[in-house]
């Protein structure tokens, strides 16, 4: 061998290596192109709307890999079905392209049940669509507030805030009828409401708010907490006063939600009772 290659000049040599290097490096970049199918792409079918057990099928038989990337929960979909595909159908890729599903839940999440005592029932129909529940009844009951929450009740019985219910969930809604006696009314319990959140009850009674007295670290009194009102809602003899529209009640705001008991007070005074 080595006879071979020296009984040749050196440049033969030098370019004979050459051109086997470039005949090498030529078949590998054909093979690689061969193997990845380079250039080569597929267009991807639609599969929102199908079941993810269809979709997996369907894309897998393309040679597409399969990931979920993420699950939201819709009651108005199949358990399981998928709501979104990434990239989106009809797009050009390139074959083994992973495509990314995001799923309906085959069970509805677990949420808090929010606070709508008080609230509008307009508001509250808004915050419980927001929240992924539904209005399942409602009932009046005599009380000047027309039309604001007076309970939240689910299967029958009052909800607390914060309980862990799923969503989708009905809610009833207990509701004042706008009708009080000729007596007056006992004064609402503005404790821990927003300024806006009583401004708006006592709207719907015909009740106005009065002085509005506001700590330092009040920066704007609509999102102020009410910490005290004057007529309290329960008298000296912790009998309820009684107030008729036309009345006005005093705030006390602070920028922090208050906590019953560290923060409540009673502010009696001449007119706490009519």
């Amino acid at each position: 061998m080595f006879k071979f290659l020296t009984a040749r000049p050196l440049w033969v040599n030098i370019l004979t290596g050459i051109v086997l290097f470039l005949l090498l490096l030529l078949l590998f970049l054909g093979s690689l192109a061969l193997l990845t199918q380079h250039g080569k792409t597929i267009r991807i079918p639609t599969v929102t709307g199908l079941s993810y057990t269809e979709a997996k099928k369907s894309l897998e038989g393309q040679g597409f890999e399969v990931q979920i990337q993420d699950s939201v929960y819709s009651d108005t979909m199949r358990p399981l079905q998928v709501v979104k595909q990434f990239p989106e159908a009809e797009s050009q890729v390139k074959i083994n392209r992973t495509i990314y599903l995001t799923i309906n839940r085959s069970q509805a999440p677990f949420i808090q049940m929010p606070n709508l005592v008080s609230m509008s029932f307009r508001t509250a129909e808004m915050v419980l669509r927001q929240y992924g529940l539904k209005i399942g009844d409602t009932i009046f009951k005599p009380d000047f507030a027309r039309n604001s929450v007076l309970e939240q009740q689910f299967k029958g019985d009052a909800i607390k805030p914060g309980t862990q219910i799923q969503q989708g969930s009905a809610i009833t809604l207990v509701l004042g009828n706008g009708i009080g006696g000729g007596q007056g009314f006992i004064v609402p319990d503005l404790f821990g409401l927003t300024y806006l959140q009583a401004k708006g009850r006592l709207d719907s009674m015909g009740v106005t708010i009065g002085a509005v007295v506001t700590e330092k670290d009040v920066r704007d009194s609509a999102e102020g907490y009410i910490w005290k009102q004057s007529p309290a809602q329960m008298g000296e003899e912790n009998l309820p006063n009684r107030i008729r529209p036309g009345m006005i009640i005093d705030i006390w705001l602070k920028a922090q939600r208050p906590v019953r008991g560290a923060d409540s007070a009673n502010v009696p005074s001449a007119a706490n009772t009519y």
